[in-house]
């Protein structure tokens, strides 16, 4: 028998539908059940691609005599902390409290009223690993629950104390001190020999990457420049990005990039990309772009619904093995590719013994030049060897049975991936990414939006879930990344609305900041807020910056005023603990060198435009217009002010309140300090 998530749409949820447990999910119901019964709550708090999630869920929730004591004395409720990042961001501070640090599964016992008294995350059944078994653990609380209640209430108590203890913000002043000193902070994690910051586990951290390559450039420090591309290298050779199918899991289980945690989330592979487009635009090596259009077309082709939108994830696991879809024997490899084997082998470093338990993942640590040189080949014979062979053995991998895909589509999610694709567009001019940005533009416009409100997730036609903070600011920001390219002047009217909403709704004039729910939000037992840049930038980070952005579009003064102060209220933190900031250090960058206005008049002259698209300009706002039409309809905002079209193509550099005469030839723009 089904339980009652078998009406839910979250596939992580649909996952348990069929678990001997009486799960919940997470709604009105539920919580008043616990009341009336004055039953404990277990809050069990996943997703779908998450490995020791269904290892947790194959020993303890599938199992009958578990099963049977969790629905007798507990109301067991079920959360998808993608859907629900609000619940699982206040449960994660609560398990950080309790155990000095998070992740998933989460596991939460509460009092009926939502008040955490025991938390953890992975339990075995049985005891071990220094572990308690899931299955006594149980016993214990429920025991202390019917025999010591005043125990139990006593430890939630202490919980919410230390919830409600806020941080004292430090405000600082803006100023390149800041910059300074969060730099060499950040240099002091970096590993020289394989690049990333610390050991393992390894995650690729996009913003941090990023951060490096604006503080090279402002500051002239090329070692910057060198480590952020070394790391780019290092993540692309290695087993973390997949190298036949392109995309990168979602982090490396050792310090050289070669094991994977074989998941594929949806914003690693929106994140990356936008480092390597950096890096291309930096360097112009065409390795760079080649790992970009790996990554974008590895989206377009597993992760794009027929609707517009993007999937959220791939598991880790099939057919119940931890990267079993992904890892080869060398036999099968020869088998595949008769002759052309030995040079594919050699490439990517596949032996009879394998690199990870018997298997080979695919890496490579050789230069191109030294296998054509080995097998007496020129290098363009080798690499349509290598491409060739990469395309048989992706065919090949193609019959095999696939990880799971989590198939909801994620308004925050998508809006990074639509950031993604415009700047893979500038990059590489391929009319299929710019496409796709803007298909998804309009699947969100069309889908998750109601009664002017932005809803999160969207699944079998049916979007629910008021949005959180990540998904106006991302969405916001990606609006104004595709009109940058396509200045439509409705992608600009409602980024500036969405920036507006926030204002009004998710602002706390108090503590300088935006909390992560709207004011007429679900309330929890705190109102969560989250500053910190990790897999993903923070929504407080990313509003900073489409304030910032907006603010130079449109003159509105609240939006410089709140971009001001969040960035005021976070810097000296930044400066001093840099890991956990990327995303707001780039736009304390920005604004501290002042945003760069470019504006291209008439397209005419591709080769102008294209030159705009290559050249590394961190901190600048540049649209391009291609008919006075287009001109005519943002005549309102003081971006475009006092610039009008011509017969041929103009360029307008503008910065700080100071702009250029128009500009007509290639040798004029690059005069200018962009």
């Amino acid at each position: 028998m089904a339980n009652n998530l078998i009406n839910e749409t979250s596939p992580y949820l649909l996952q348990h539908a069929d678990n001997p447990v009486e799960w919940h999910a997470w709604n009105d119901d539920a919580l008043k059940k616990a009341k009336e019964e004055n039953k404990p709550i277990f809050l069990s708090i996943g997703y779908s691609a998450c490995h020791w999630c269904h290892v947790m869920a194959h020993e303890s929730f599938e199992n009958e005599s578990v099963a049977k004591f969790m629905n007798e004395n507990f109301i067991n409720i079920k959360v998808d902390r993608e859907e629900r990042p609000d619940i699982d961001d206040v449960y994660q501070k609560v398990c950080q409290i309790a155990t000095g640090q998070g992740g998933w599964p989460l596991s939460i016992f509460l009092t009926p009223d939502q008040r955490p008294f025991y938390a953890g995350t992975f339990f075995p059944v049985l005891d071990s690993h220094g572990r308690p078994g899931f299955e006594s653990l149980c016993r214990q609380l429920s025991q202390a629950w019917q025999e010591k209640p005043q125990d139990i209430q006593k430890s939630a108590q202490k919980f919410i104390d230390s919830l409600q203890k806020t941080e004292t913000a430090q405000t600082s002043k803006l100023e390149r001190a800041i910059l300074d000193e969060a730099a060499m902070n950040l240099f002091q994690l970096c590993d020289a020999t394989f690049g990333g910051f610390g050991s393992a586990p390894k995650f690729p951290n996009a913003a941090n990457v990023s951060f490096l390559f604006r503080y090279s450039k402002m500051s002239g420090l090329t070692k910057f420049n060198e480590f952020a591309l070394k790391t780019l290298k290092k993540m692309a050779n290695g087993g973390i990005f997949d190298q036949i199918g392109g995309g990168f899991s979602r982090y490396s289980t050792d310090a050289k990039w070669l094991v994977p945690h074989f998941e594929k989330m949806l914003y690693d592979n929106a994140l990356i990309p936008v480092n390597y487009a950096e890096a291309y635009q930096i360097t112009k090596d065409p390795f760079y772009l080649g790992v970009l259009q790996k990554t974008l077309d590895f989206v377009l082709r597993e992760m794009a619904s027929p609707e517009g939108g993007f999937y959220s994830a791939y598991d880790a696991d099939s057919e119940g093995v931890e990267g079993k879809f992904y890892v080869w024997k060398k036999s099968e490899i020869k088998e595949i590719l008769g002759s052309d084997a030995d040079l594919f082998c050699l490439y990517y470093d596949v032996t009879d013994g394998g690199n990870w338990e018997g298997n080979n993942i695919l890496c490579n640590n050789l230069e191109i030049s030294a296998v054509a040189f080995h097998f007496g080949i020129s290098e363009s014979d080798a690499k349509r060897t290598l491409d060739s062979c990469s395309a048989k053995l992706l065919d090949a991998r193609s019959s095999r049975i696939p990880p799971g895909l989590d198939d909801k589509v994620l308004v925050s999610w998508n809006s990074l991936m639509i950031t993604a694709f415009a700047k893979g567009y500038r990059v590489t001019g391929d009319i299929r990414y710019l496409d796709a940005a803007k298909k998804c533009l309009s699947f969100i416009t069309q889908n998750l939006f109601v009664d002017e409100r932005l809803l999160r997730t969207y699944k079998n036609k049916t979007a629910k879930i008021d949005g959180y903070l990540e998904d106006y600011s991302y969405l916001a920001n990606a609006l104004l990344d595709v009109f940058e390219i396509e200045p439509d002047s409705e992608y600009l009217k409602l980024s500036l609305k969405l920036g507006q909403y926030l204002i009004e709704h998710f602002w706390d004039s108090e503590n300088n900041s935006f909390f992560m729910t709207s004011d007429d939000h679900e309330r929890l037992i705190i109102r969560p807020k989250s500053n910190y840049d990790l897999s993903l930038p923070s929504g407080n980070s990313v509003s900073a910056h489409v304030m910032l952005k907006l603010y130079h579009l449109s003159h509105r003064p609240a939006f410089l005023e709140i971009a001001t102060k969040i960035m005021e209220s976070q810097a000296q933190t930044a400066a001093e603990n840099p890991f956990g900031f990327g995303y707001l250090l780039n736009t304390i960058s920005m604004y501290i060198q002042k945003p760069v206005e470019i504006t291209l008049l008439n397209t005419e002259n591709s080769e102008m435009c294209k030159s705009l698209y290559l050249n590394y300009m961190p901190n600048s706002v540049l649209v391009t217009i291609q008919n006075q039409s287009q001109l005519q309809n943002l005549s309102e905002y003081p971006f475009f002010a006092g610039k009008s079209f011509k017969d041929k193509t103009s360029v307008f550099v503008c910065k700080d309140f100071a702009c250029s005469l128009p500009l007509y030839t290639l040798d004029e723009v690059n005069s200018e300090e962009l």
